[in-house]
């Protein structure tokens, strides 16, 4: 990584003032609409927090329940055939310390069984240093394992910046080179610890598979994403939790209107 950590600074003279002028000039879209906690599917209860910047923000998409955490939660329910509480708290904008900062505490201790997390885009374009994203990224674990002890985490790997249509070159291709350098440090963090999962992101949407802004991915591309996220885990993790009733323990069976 240390070429491409030389390379990413290198680029800056001439990436920088086109990242500030484009903070002047982009497009800027508001969270989606929704409430951020729903139920999905039929079935014994499995329990999921999305936690982290716009894509949980909804940004993008015309509603909370067309972005990453509703399309997850319907792919969760159908995929185990069981029922999902879902719950989205996220802040757009937010890099990895302000969610340790603004977002964690917002966060109950509550039985989970997943706890999805998405975060890494704004470190890029804050130029947030490795050693702190690293660092900071064990502290945002460190809340989120302690506020859902037992959970699994999946850290959704930083997308393929170096195709958002709305960067020019060469901050497009800095922005690239900068995201490959924090999903592998975030990968290595998920290595490190117990009960966290990494799922690099290798869905590259075409420019007509963004948003207006060119920046956030729209609702389809968000659905594709999670259909991934969601077979790709499946490997990896089984829900657990069943007691002897066919619920988890402290959940009961209730109507539920869909995500």
């Amino acid at each position: 990584m240390l070429w491409k950590r030389a390379l990413f600074w290198g680029l800056m003279p001439l990436a920088a003032p086109q990242g500030l002028h484009l903070k002047r000039t982009a497009p800027r879209f508001a969270p989606a609409p929704g409430a951020r906690e729903g139920w999905v599917g039929e079935g014994p209860t499995l329990r999921l927090l999305a936690v982290g910047d716009s894509v949980i923000d909804g940004v993008g998409c015309p509603s909370i329940e067309q972005a990453l955490p509703g399309h997850v939660a319907r792919q969760l329910a159908a995929r185990h055939g069981r029922g999902v509480h879902w719950q989205a708290i996220g802040r757009t904008g937010a890099c990895v310390g302000e969610l340790v900062e603004e977002v964690l505490p917002r966060i109950p201790v509550a039985p989970r069984d997943l706890v999805l997390v998405s975060v890494g885009v704004n470190d890029v374009s804050g130029l947030t240093r490795t050693a702190h994203f690293r660092d900071r990224l064990h502290r945002l674990l460190d809340g989120l394992q302690s506020r859902a002890p037992g959970a699994r985490v999946l850290l959704c790997g930083l997308p393929r910046m170096q195709h958002f249509p709305l960067l020019p070159q060469p901050l497009r291709y800095a922005a690239g080179v900068r995201a490959q350098t924090l999903d592998a440090i975030a990968a290595d963090v998920a290595i490190a610890r117990e009960g966290v999962l990494h799922e690099p992101t290798t869905y590259v949407p075409r420019p007509d598979e963004f948003a207006p802004d060119g920046y956030h991915a729209n609702a389809a591309t968000q659905g594709a994403w999670a259909r991934i996220l969601v077979e790709r885990l499946a490997g990896r993790w089984t829900p657990g939790g069943l007691d002897g009733a066919g619920t988890l323990p402290g959940m009961s069976l209730r109507p539920r209107s869909p995500a």
